[in-house]
């Protein structure tokens, strides 16, 4: 297999640099991994800047985590992730002038990074509208959302976005089988219990914040599920971004919130977290 031969050769020129005392970054200049990167906005890093202008209709910003793990890898990178990118835009254009996003894999790629999942069925926009709406008329009391959608997030999940998944993960892993596939779980956006402090900047009832939790957790662990099964890497992001969800700090979150924020696409990763991302990618890889 091409790929597996490519990282094959791409390690043993990295030891062998390392016996005559180069750095692992000469090493990775000699051979650098082909990089795909795909995915939605999370990947696509929408409301961070400087935006790449080769596909404004994606909203992708040049400050994304597949830009930075490249920059500091050597890696060679082809970069096609899209904001509002479904499973389904792996197999088809999104946008007229937008290739699927598989067509970036080759037999030639050795590594694969993509967040996928969360814009099928609107989970999360529609969450997240759905219950902040909520939450303003009741004033930030009860859990208005969950006592209507109740398990519907939920279900919707596991009977269409999980199969999606699976479909969309397949394609790629048969265009590129010696390749490496890392599938980023989503960071938090919500803490477990609410913040009253918060409900300025996410205006989500107190009862409904554990409720998006839960169904955030739910949403990564069929992401997690499906990339397992397609022999995939899943990178967790539960424990790494606790703490830094919308409702903290400049500084310290790595999402910003619905309101107030400072990027020009709210509830999405700032530039702080698609570092971060990154560099918890390189971790699970071993890259670096």
């Amino acid at each position: 297999m091409p790929a597996l031969r490519r990282v094959m050769t791409a390690t043993a020129a990295a030891a062998g640099a390392l016996a005559l005392g180069l750095t692992g970054t000469t090493a990775q200049a000699t051979t650098p991994l082909n990089y795909a990167a795909l995915g939605d906005s999370y990947s696509a890093a929408s409301g961070v800047l400087p935006v790449d202008l080769s596909s404004p209709l994606c909203l992708r910003s040049t400050a994304n985590y597949p830009h930075v793990l490249a920059s500091r890898t050597g890696a060679r990178l082809t970069d096609v992730t899209c904001g509002a990118a479904q499973t389904k835009d792996f197999t088809a254009s999104q946008y007229p002038g937008v290739a699927p996003q598989a067509n970036a894999v080759t037999a030639d790629t050795d590594l694969v990074t993509l967040t996928i999942g969360g814009n099928d069925n609107g989970t999360f926009i529609n969450a997240i509208l759905s219950c902040g709406t909520a939450g303003v008329l009741t004033g930030g009391k009860g859990s208005p959302c969950k006592d209507k959608y109740g398990t519907s997030f939920d279900d919707a999940i596991d009977a269409n976005t999980y199969p999606a998944l699976k479909q969309a993960l397949g394609s790629v892993r048969a265009k590129a089988p010696g390749a490496r596939v890392a599938v980023l779980g989503y960071p938090w956006i919500t803490p477990a219990t609410a913040d009253p402090d918060c409900f300025v900047k996410l205006p989500i009832a107190s009862g409904d914040v554990p409720y998006l939790h839960a169904m955030q957790a739910h949403l990564n662990a069929v992401v997690r599920r499906a990339a397992e099964e397609a022999g995939a890497t899943y990178v967790d992001f539960a424990q790494a971004s606790a703490g830094h969800d919308a409702c903290q700090a400049v500084g310290t979150r790595w999402i910003e919130p619905l309101l107030f924020g400072r990027n020009i696409v709210p509830v999405h990763p700032n530039a702080l977290g698609e570092q971060r991302m990154a560099e918890r990618t390189m971790t699970v890889l071993g890259l670096g």
